[in-house]
């Protein structure tokens, strides 16, 4: 893929600036003119400052074409793609969408907004692409993810292929923060090498204003896909094993999002408790953690590149800190946060998702909310049917916890108003 600056000597046509003036207001030389004429590298900065002379966003003054070298199939460079639920992760219930959504459609009426407020990688959420999308999620790389699938605005696709096209064939890299700090690792020197790379050059990308936020979403989220396939663990990030062979390369795949999606959907990153505060829909679906486990301990690593500040890591596992990602949903005050949540859920219908695990496994996985507290909250705030299916979660671990049941709470509110 190959930089041209037609549109910068278009814009100084129309407005009657000559290189000279240019070079004068933007205080570079002539040999940056004569590189931006022909087509060549410059700096960040450099187009950083023509942009102020212009008052004007990067994508103004310069565009990203095609190069011959690269006017061939996205399949052959790339060689796969990836679909939602492509993602190892703790609750993933792409295996129940079918039982879910006919709970749905036979018990619930008129139903045109949805929002699922602890959406993980966003698998219930797919499930109801024929309706306008809330999703929320308090983990930074789970809302990257979900405004990949589900954001509103537009994306270029043939940009995207051409972006994932040239990094994967990449070589030959500079070490970064995640070859210092994670090197054969979780991951190989070399795929950490690739990974910060990639990483820090969405992130230029973006500020550059060559793509947009959802674009850069796409990309991180691309990349997420790419390191889960990888990453030398059993699914999550708690440790890695120790002399394993790293024999699997980190590949990017092309993430089969939509170009466009409703334009009354909308993501957020945030805590749900604070979230319903502020919405009303007509199905809230709420499927927040079972149990002591936290995400953020868990899945650390791919939150760390998501926000990509590069902190400092520690321990064996190289976490980093985590104190503002802990979910009230993991400890003891678990039933309070719930009460709380049900309160102030402003909807129709709500859709509780919580399985059957009460004391079946050991103290840490053990359900945080009571079938007792469950129906008391849920029956001061409307009429409760109870749906369920049985199901084998995705664990982290050798778990082999038999008549597992996913049950589904369905609340018909009886009076919609807030608190």
């Amino acid at each position: 893929m190959a930089i041209a600056y037609d549109k910068l000597f278009r814009l100084m046509e129309s407005q009657q600036i000559t290189s000279t003036a240019l070079m004068r207001k933007a205080n570079i030389s002539g040999n940056i003119i004569s590189c931006l004429r022909h087509n060549e590298y410059v700096s960040p900065e450099t187009i950083e400052t023509i942009c102020r002379v212009f008052q004007c966003r990067v994508d103004a003054v310069l565009d990203f074409k095609f190069s011959p070298e690269m006017n061939i199939a996205p399949s052959e460079l790339f060689l796969r793609t990836a679909n939602i639920q492509n993602r190892r992760y703790l609750g993933n219930k792409f295996k129940l969408l079918k039982f879910l959504r006919n709970v749905v459609d036979k018990n619930c009426t008129a139903v045109e907004t949805v929002a699922d407020i602890f959406s993980g990688t966003g698998a219930v959420a797919s499930a109801f692409m024929d309706k306008a999308i809330i999703t929320n999620d308090l983990l930074y790389s789970n809302y990257l993810c979900n405004l990949a699938w589900f954001g509103r605005e537009q994306v270029h696709l043939p940009l995207l292929e051409n972006l994932i096209a040239n990094y994967n064939q990449i070589t030959d890299l500079p070490t970064n923060y995640m070859t210092d700090n994670f090197a054969d690792t979780y991951f190989s020197e070399a795929d950490c090498t690739k990974i910060g790379f990639v990483r820090e050059d969405v992130e230029e990308k973006y500020q550059l204003g060559v793509i947009n936020e959802r674009e850069r979403a796409v990309l991180v989220a691309s990349l997420i896909y790419a390191m889960d396939r990888i990453a030398n663990t059993c699914g999550h990030y708690d440790a890695w094993r120790h002399g394993a062979i790293f024999d699997r390369r980190l590949v990017l795949p092309l993430l089969n999002v939509p170009a466009e999606n409703n334009r009354q959907n909308r993501c957020f990153n945030e805590d749900a408790n604070e979230l319903v505060k502020r919405i009303r829909v007509d199905l809230i679906y709420i499927d927040p953690p079972y149990n002591s486990r936290q995400y953020s301990d868990t899945y650390h690593l791919l939150e760390n590149v998501a926000r990509w500040q590069k902190p400092p890591v520690h321990g064996v596992a190289r976490k980093m800190n985590r104190a503002g990602l802990k979910s009230l949903y993991c400890t003891s005050k678990a039933t309070d946060a719930f009460e709380e949540l049900i309160q102030h859920c402003d909807a129709k219908y709500i859709l509780f998702s919580y399985n059957n695990m009460a004391n079946k496994g050991d103290a840490r996985s053990n359900a945080r909310i009571s079938d007792e507290d469950i129906f008391r909250i849920l029956n001061a705030k409307g009429d409760v049917e109870v749906f369920s299916a049985k199901y084998k979660p995705f664990t982290a671990g050798k778990s082999d916890i038999r008549g597992n049941e996913e049950r589904l709470f369905l609340c018909k509110v009886r009076q919609r108003s807030k608190i």
